[in-house]
């Protein structure tokens, strides 16, 4: 009897470990019953994905509804900003502006890769120096100096236009998706590529791009090797502009005046990325009294007097002074103005026939492009540069659908043939389609720019010295990050976890 308990004691632990062992190594489907990642079942694989990681710079930046437009007095009675409820998807932002550092950085790259056969490659992407001159003014030492210079090397890069600040948020999303697959061992580091051998993103995910390969994924389909996909999760989105809506969804930063976790509602409404209406700091401590912004406070009043500067910068200032605002950002008012992806229209808010605007990721910019394929369906060779090829969408590929009929549509409701207006810069505006959208106030500006609400525009091949970007990133899967905290839905489980 003794030895019949042991033995049935025995067929249940091996029996447990068995199917333990077997849980852990081989989920299975819940429609079909077939195993995932199992070579013997066809090697479909279910990746045991921890979601989004945070690329470098970046702030997760958590999305909602919020009221845009104009948050005081229009004092310039344009018109151009009439508030609107609308939601932001969640997504990612750069804790500061694009520094010099950076944007150097970017043009040694491409001076390593392109400077001996396409010249006109590193020329192209530098900043306008020259954006400092003026006819009173003694600014030729920051012609010199600004870009170059080390001391200048953490304030934020002006004298960049729209296309190279596109430009260099395409470059850096390949240099961190490269530097991952370095990290992970896939890719060995290889500073010597030239011309169309570098790595690309997309090229590398269309088999156009090898790399030094180091040790690729397992292939549970063929039990060999295989380069990463994009359906492995590894590699980040896209580092890009962000749309207007975004942008000011995150210079207000309301999070902060959540009144409690339980609810969703907001104690106050902000002029500025900071609560109250003063542009100074009014907490009863030793930082009373403090300057939050660098702007111009009144006519020839950059910086305050000797002794005692308010804000310690008559041009723009490091790229983290002053106090970040609730979601973590810098200098989300003054410093520099910033490019958005939008193309501007002073009355985006009320362009459609029936009179409401798009409420769910607001944005005007559209110009839909597939990749060039050839007569196998597979893209057509990348470019002297590296790039995949792509073609604007077609009214005749667009035939059928319901939800666009043509490819660009940046002039939708509001410029295009079945509108009353014409934009075109010389014929009676000086607004066109390649005029975009810019926000926040600069070092130059009077305070009231410092509302995030306030837009001004400026044509994308234009460049200033007031003017610098930062660059976004879409956030993929759960809204709010990778621990799923905050969603009142999660709660039941993270109870389950803390038993």
């Amino acid at each position: 009897m003794k030895n019949l308990l042991k033995f049935s004691l025995l067929l249940l632990m091996t029996s447990t470990i068995v199917f333990s062992s077997c849980g852990r190594k081989k989920e299975v489907s819940s429609t079909t019953g077939w195993k995932y990642n199992d070579q013997k079942w066809g090697g479909f694989e279910k990746r045991d994905y921890e979601g989004q990681e945070t690329g470098p710079n970046l702030v997760l930046i958590q999305g909602g509804t919020f009221l845009m437009g104009m948050t005081e007095q229009d004092v310039m009675f344009e018109w151009n900003t009439i508030p609107r409820r609308v939601t932001v998807s969640s997504f990612y932002m750069d804790e500061t502006e694009v520094r010099n550092i950076d944007y150097k950085e970017y043009i040694y790259w491409l001076a390593r890769v392109f400077g001996e056969t396409y010249p006109e490659v590193v020329h192209g992407a530098l900043p306008d120096t020259l954006v400092w001159r003026e006819e009173l003014s003694y600014n030729e030492p920051l012609v010199k100096t600004y870009f170059r210079h080390p001391s200048f090397d953490e304030y934020p890069v002006v004298g960049v236009n729209w296309e190279q600040a596109n430009k260099y948020s395409q470059w850096r999303s390949d240099r961190v998706n490269e530097s991952i697959l370095i990290d992970r061992g896939v890719l060995n580091m290889n500073p010597e590529q030239k011309d169309a051998d570098n790595f690309n993103s997309e090229a590398y995910l269309a088999g156009q791009y090898t790399g030094d390969v180091r040790k690729n994924l397992k292939d549970l389909k063929t039990g060999g090797e295989r380069p990463v996909r994009f359906e492995d999760g590894i590699l980040l989105p896209e580092y890009r502009l962000p749309t207007e809506a975004e942008w000011e969804y995150a210079a207000l930063a309301l999070v902060g005046n959540l009144t409690s976790e339980k609810d969703e509602n907001i104690s106050d409404r902000r002029i500025y990325p900071w609560n109250g209406n003063t542009v100074r700091y009014q907490k009863r401590d030793r930082y009373h009294g403090t300057i939050l912004a660098n702007f111009k406070k009144g006519r020839g009043d950059y910086m305050g007097v000797a002794g005692n500067l308010n804000d310690a910068a008559n041009v723009p200032s490091p790229a983290r002074t002053f106090q970040a605002n609730d979601f973590g950002l810098y200098n989300m008012a003054g410093n520099v103005s910033e490019w958005t992806a939008d193309v501007y229209r002073p009355m985006t808010s009320t362009t459609l026939q029936d009179g409401e605007s798009q409420d769910l990721n607001p944005f005007r910019g559209n110009v839909f492009r597939d990749a060039e394929l050839d007569e196998d369906g597979k893209p057509v060779e990348k470019d002297s540069l590296g790039h995949l090829k792509y073609v604007e969408v077609t009214a005749d590929k667009a035939a059928g659908r319901q939800n666009y009929k043509k490819g660009n549509v940046l002039n939708y409701m509001d410029g295009d043939e079945s509108s009353e207006v014409a934009y075109g810069t010389g014929i009676s505006t000086l607004i066109s389609d390649k005029t975009r959208v810019i926000k926040g106030a600069s070092w130059a500006d009077r305070a009231y720019w410092l509302s995030p609400g306030t837009r001004r525009f400026r044509d994308e091949d234009d460049a200033d010295r007031t003017l610098g970007f930062r660059c976004a990133m879409t956030r993929t899967g759960s809204a709010t990050g990778n621990d799923d905290s905050g969603g009142k839905h999660f709660k039941s489980k993270r109870r389950k976890k803390r038993r």
